[in-house]
């Protein structure tokens, strides 16, 4: 299916690192996957986690400490990158929110980006792949991530309810319509016509929509988070969630702030969340 780069036992069940060559991206793409012990006797669920900006496949793996308790319940965890690497776009090296580890899990419309940056068409891509190759079940696949990639999971997940049958996010990016970061990738990866950019804004989509995920959404959102007043929103999508009827719990944590050490301290409430959903 793609070229296993390396391979490492962790808790029972190995971690791998996958380059393959993405028909979507039109370049070759590295991914990560986690498979728990219980993977090798039997397909097993699985939990897409999507990092944020400057992140590649590795950095969940490495920083989260997340493998330790997929392995006690049995749940496959998979990274992607967060961007093409390799396209050559003019400039896409200059800004580290913009271009290379800043894919914003969109497809660009816009000429310049357009080719390669087709980041949301890549998730369908991978979830087909891994499911096909990999021992997971394919009707039990959730998605999270954090920041930039919490954006990716909640739209992702409304996008293609048919394919993740449960989200949830750590510190999101709730409104990129309306923030400094989403604006900026917006603007160079959909152009200047900002209706267009609600198609990729989780708390638009969210209120087109009636409970669509019944079982819940869950955010943990750190109040030291230095991003949290002008780039993240979280009340946009509460007031979305609020109008859809759709049932969240977005948890409000004192003195955390956006790194991994608040991720960390989280992981384990976010894969248990999934794995309860997954396998009901």
């Amino acid at each position: 299916m793609s070229e296993l780069i390396s391979e490492h036992l962790c808790f029972g069940g190995v971690q791998r690192f996958y380059r393959h060559a993405s028909q979507a991206i039109g370049l070759p793409m590295r991914f990560s996957v986690y498979l728990p012990p219980q993977a090798q006797t039997a397909a097993v669920p699985a939990l897409f986690y999507l990092a944020g900006l400057t992140c590649t496949e590795e950095t969940f793996m490495i920083k989260a400490g997340a493998q330790r308790i997929a392995a006690q319940l049995g749940l496959a965890l998979i990274c992607p990158d967060t961007s093409p690497r390799g396209a050559g776009v003019a400039g896409e090296a200059e800004h580290w929110d913009l271009g290379l580890g800043a894919g914003f899990y969109l497809d660009a419309s816009q000429q310049r980006w357009a080719t390669h940056y087709r980041m949301q068409s890549y998730l369908t891509e991978l979830h087909a792949l891994v499911n096909q190759h990999l021992p997971v079940i394919a009707t039990q696949t959730g998605i999270m991530g954090h920041s930039m990639g919490g954006h990716g999971a909640l739209v992702t997940a409304l996008r293609q309810p048919a394919l993740f049958r449960s989200v949830s996010a750590i510190a999101p990016i709730c409104a990129p319509t309306d923030c400094p970061w989403g604006e900026k990738a917006f603007q160079a990866y959909l152009g200047p016509d900002r209706q267009s950019w609600e198609q990729y804004d989780a708390s638009c989509l969210m209120r087109e929509r009636q409970t669509p995920f019944p079982a819940g959404i869950l955010i943990d959102q750190g109040l030291s988070d230095q991003f949290l007043a002008t780039q993240l929103h979280p009340e946009r999508l509460e007031q979305a969630c609020l109008q859809a009827a759709q049932p969240l719990t977005l948890r409000r944590h004192m003195g955390y702030d956006h790194g991994y050490y608040f991720i960390a301290s989280v992981i384990e409430d976010h894969l248990r969340f999934h794995y309860e959903r997954l396998s009901a």
